[in-house]
């Protein structure tokens, strides 16, 4: 966005790669600054202002998606309709059929149905070149347990690498609204809370790359000399070299067992419930999966569009899986209706048109019903996402979520509360066997990893402290 200034004014130029330095110096100016940036961002995502431009049918499942990635990472984006718009029309022309969707940057390069990766790295988010020396800390995953850390470490004079597979925020990101988060009364949403913190981790020099995926973890090749590290090798063909590493890869969405459903998903099947799909819904009638508190925050926002919320509850009722605000939230929402110990069991569509249907049975009566939806939201839970450490030697329980402290084991010394029995790898958040599977919870810990690994990367010496000074206890 451009101002125009009325009357004589002074300007100061701040070089790019000395604003950080001026927001942590200058605490009064940098507040302006940071508050007059991200109001300006919210501005120019609430208009579309000043990103990509997205061509192709509205209701395409593939323009679904493309919006989705844009939106979750705090994107400005619009979307434009080639039947709609004759300036569309006209540049679409220019392609074929199987180019659809387009997406136009703002310096004019048009990707041709790009994915997740052409996306990211169109966007700067990809890192495009990444430190040959060893980071202090490398963290797997940007959910908020990830960038507690990343907050708490850059801070406090780490160097720090945040690798994260898909977009920052994890399942925190997609809640519509959290309602029970410390400090936040009349709630606060997911995205919001974690687009601050990806701010201020930045702010401390956090280094980002996000649509990279880990996929593996060498323990052994570079673990002698004088100053040992882990080697994390990305989906890309990259290394990156890091003297200790915090598992902050979360869970991810678990697939309930209902026939064809990988068929629909993007096309009718949805596992979050943004502003984008949100919009798709309006006026129609919605199915959703699950009873835990992801499943009613995303009813109670997803009633504020739909016609009407169908909620499919295996157990007998709510109590035993959702905070009670939610539920007395659900039951005073007159467009929301409950359907417990009830499972989905056929999925009906096409490629083409995507999910028309969906038929449930009542698991007393084994009365089966069929209504015309063509929007499945899914919200059954997780699993932890520790595949990728595999051959590393790091424990896991018998869920797959990595243990840690006293349940991990001796590794010639007793580990940390959050350390793994491979010395230097430490686990955070919900991927940690035993953890409370809450964003303040994350949060907390990933926080409290830092002293952690302070600690452990005293114990190897100067070089590996890079000298960073632990911080006075009192900090916040």
């Amino acid at each position: 966005m451009d101002v125009q200034a009325v009357e004589e004014v002074e300007a100061i130029v701040v070089p790019p790669d000395q604003l950080r330095a001026l927001l942590v110096t200058e605490a009064e100016l940098g507040e302006r600054i940071m508050r007059a940036l991200l109001l300006r961002h919210v501005a120019m995502v609430e208009i579309g202002f000043g990103g990509p431009v997205v061509i192709g049918p509205v209701r395409s499942p593939e323009v679904t998606k493309i919006s989705a990635f844009l939106g979750r990472n705090g994107t400005p984006f619009r979307v434009v309709d080639p039947e709609e718009d004759a300036d569309a029309a006209s540049l679409v022309s220019r392609y074929g059929p199987g180019d659809l969707p387009l997406l136009v940057m703002p310096d004019g390069t048009v990707l041709r149905r790009p994915t997740k990766q052409d996306l990211g790295r169109a966007l700067g988010l990809v890192a495009g070149t990444l430190r040959s020396e060893a980071y202090d800390v490398a963290i797997v995953g940007a959910g908020p347990a990830g960038l507690a850390t990343a907050v708490y470490g850059a801070s406090e004079g780490l160097s720090i690498l945040v690798l994260e597979a898909t977009t920052f925020g994890g399942q925190a990101g997609a809640s519509a609204r959290i309602e029970n988060y410390l400090g936040f009364p009349s709630g606060v949403p997911g995205q919001a809370l974690m687009g601050r913190a990806f701010a201020q981790a930045q702010k401390f020099g956090a280094e980002f790359s996000l649509s990279t995926e880990v996929k593996r973890l060498d323990c052994v090749s570079e673990r002698s000399g004088p100053d040992p590290v882990l080697v994390l090798h990305l989906s890309d063909g990259r290394q990156v070299r890091a003297r200790s590493v915090v598992v902050a890869t979360g869970a991810r969405y678990r697939r309930p067992e209902i026939p064809n459903l990988p068929q629909f998903e993007g096309r009718g099947v949805s596992y979050w419930a943004s502003p984008v799909e949100a919009r798709l819904c309006r006026g129609e009638e919605v199915a959703l999966i699950g009873g835990g508190n992801s499943a009613g925050q995303a009813a109670v926002f997803l009633s504020s569009q739909a016609r009407q919320v169908t909620m499919l509850v295996r157990g007998p009722g709510l109590s035993e899986t959702m905070s009670r605000y939610l539920i007395d939230r659900i039951s005073s929402t007159r467009n929301i209706a409950i359907l417990n110990e009830t499972e989905v069991v056929q999925l009906t569509g096409s490629p083409d048109q995507g999910l028309q249907s969906v038929r449930w049975r009542d698991s007393r009566t084994q009365a089966e019903e069929e209504r015309a939806i063509s929007h499945l939201f899914v919200f059954t839970g997780a699993d932890p996402a520790a595949t990728w450490l595999v051959g590393c030697g790091v424990p896991l329980d018998e869920r797959g979520f990595v243990r840690t402290g006293s349940n991990a084991g001796v590794i010639g010394r007793p580990p940390l509360p959050m350390e793994t029995s491979v010395g230097g790898i430490f686990a955070v958040g919900d991927v940690r066997s035993g953890s409370v599977k809450r964003v303040g919870a994350a949060i907390g810990e990933g926080a409290a990893v830092v002293a952690q690994l302070h600690s452990f990367l005293a114990r190897r010496g100067p070089a590996a402290a890079h000298d960073a000074q632990r911080p006075p206890s009192q900090s916040a």
